[in-house]
Order: structure tokens, then sequence, then C-alpha cells
């Protein structure tokens, strides 16, 4: 299998599970509450170790408890830490997270507390060994360097960058990607109101990657490099349990896909219905289980 190096944050999620959302001042007792690895490098991570990837990740965390427990819960996984640069002192981001058992909905409350990612982190040394790059589109002044120091050194390793939410001068890491791997909620907030809109602006602008929009429960669409379009309905479970990390799992399925030498559209497919089984259990365990097994 291959080596690949996500690049992004790791938090500390408290997840507390609930029968209905509260309303505002409401006391209300959770039937479970999980405290787990999160973030979205990390989630990504997570789920493509688990189809026998060699997965390291690079980001920061502090020498503190939950800094800790985040580590022991990534090397569970079996995904490689040593690459992740300890702060001390500072603290660990967390994440609270409400999860309404009625519909399988997340609400986050996310504090963090701790520097990001320096440009002179990344394990330029190291470039050679890996086979892929997957960037959480964020930090941008870091961001920027890294991918543009790689994109000189690298030799033939896809970049693939996740454009999840709008950030100021998200658009500067455009052009160092292969893959764009954008989110509704980013396309809605820069005024599309569908995929192929969003595609329709990026060629104009000259971007050349292969383009991906997840949709939610409309499924994915993407532009291949030709301008071929395609779609992908969504993989709907027979319940929606945890939508937690739907989107990072998504990420994993079509970067695994696409390494397994999989064309534009089967690894669409299989990364929505990797999705799709993910939305109907809770937590990210077993996701590489087929249903026969």
């Amino acid at each position: 299998m291959s080596r690949i190096l996500n690049i992004g944050i790791a938090t500390l999620d408290i997840i507390n599970h609930l029968d209905h959302y509260p309303a505002e001042d409401e006391e209300l007792r959770a039937l479970v509450q999980e405290r787990r690895c999160g973030g979205n490098a990390a989630n990504s991570a997570c789920v493509l170790s688990q189809f026998g990837h060699q997965v390291s990740l690079l980001c920061t965390l502090a020498d503190d408890a939950a800094g800790a427990q985040i580590r022991r819960d990534l090397q569970a996984h079996g995904v490689q830490t040593d690459q992740i640069v300890t702060l001390d002192p500072a603290h660990t981001p967390t994440s609270c997270i409400t999860l309404n058992r009625a519909n399988g909905s997340r609400t986050i409350v996310h504090y963090r507390d701790l520097p990001e990612l320096q440009a002179g982190d990344f394990p330029y040394p190291q470039i050679e060994q890996y086979d892929w790059f997957h960037f959480e589109g964020r930090n941008i002044e870091a961001s920027e360097p890294m991918l543009r120091r790689l994109s000189e050194q690298r030799v033939d390793q896809p970049i693939s960058i996740e454009i999840e939410k709008l950030r100021p001068g998200i658009e500067r890491l455009y052009g160092y990607a292969d893959i764009l791997l954008f989110s509704r909620a980013f396309a809605l907030q820069q005024g599309y109101t569908c995929a192929n809109d969003l595609f329709d602006a990026l060629r104009q602008q000259g971007i050349a990657a292969i383009l991906v929009c997840s949709w939610a429960e409309q499924g994915a669409w993407a532009c291949d490099r030709h301008g071929d379009r395609y779609h992908q309905p969504a993989f709907v479970p027979e319940q929606i349990v945890d939508t937690l990390g739907a989107g990072d799992t998504f990420n994993a399925g079509l970067i695994h896909a696409l390494l397994e030498g999989r064309s534009i559209a089967p690894a669409l497919a299989t990364a929505c219905e990797l999705a799709g089984r993910k939305v109907g259990q809770t937590g990210f365990a077993h996701l590489n289980r087929t249903e026969s097994e």
C-alpha cells in the first residue's frame, strides 16, 4: 500500500450524544459521552490507515493530557505520529460536540489556543518517501510556502487540498493542487448553488486541477482535467446515526480509490459509499469492512 502524509490539525473531540437538540437554557442529560481524536486531517488519516496505507500526520499538539490521548488514539488506528510537532507550554485544541441521535446532526463549538504549523515544520528531506500529500486548506501563510517548496521538490506524487471553509487567501493554494476537494458549505459561502457553477468559475480562473465537491444528501460531483463532469448519488444508510467526520471520510475514500488506480467515476462512487456507511454508524471503526463481512 501507499505512504501518505496528511497535513492539518488534530483536536480532542468531546462528544455528547443526546436524544434531541437542546433548546436555549435547557438542562439535558447526555445519553453517552465520548472523548476521542478529531480534526479533519486526523479523521482522514484514521480512515486511510484502515485500508492498509502507511499514514503519517503532520500537525501541532500540546504537551498535555489531551495531546497524549490524541497520540494514543492515532496510534491505535495505525497512524504514525513521528511527524507531530509538540509545543510546550501550550493547550491542545478541543471541540465540544452535540450529536443529535434523532437525526444524526452535529453541532460543534471549537476552542483553539495552539500555534499552527510553521513552514519549516514540513519534512522536506523525506519528500521522496511519500506517495501522496493531503493538505487541510488552512493556515495559509505557512501552507503556501510548504506547497511551493513541495511542488519544486516532489517527483510525481499527487497533492490534494481540502477546501472546507472560506478563509482569507485560500485561493492562493489552488494552483499547487492536483486535486481540490470542496465542501458544500464552501460553495454556498461563495454564492454557488450547485457544484457545477463552482467548477465553471474555477475553470474560468485558470484552475487546472481535478475538482471535486461533495453535496451531502445530493451526493458528489467531479470535473476532470479534460472538463468532463461526473455525478454520484449519495449512499443512504438505513439510519442516519452520526454525521461527524462524513466529509473527512469522503476525502479519505476518494484518495484511497485513486491510489488503487481507479478513474474518477468509480473513485467518486467509492467515496460516497464510504461516507454513507460512516453516517450510518458512530465513529470511524471498521469502515473498511464490506457488507458481506
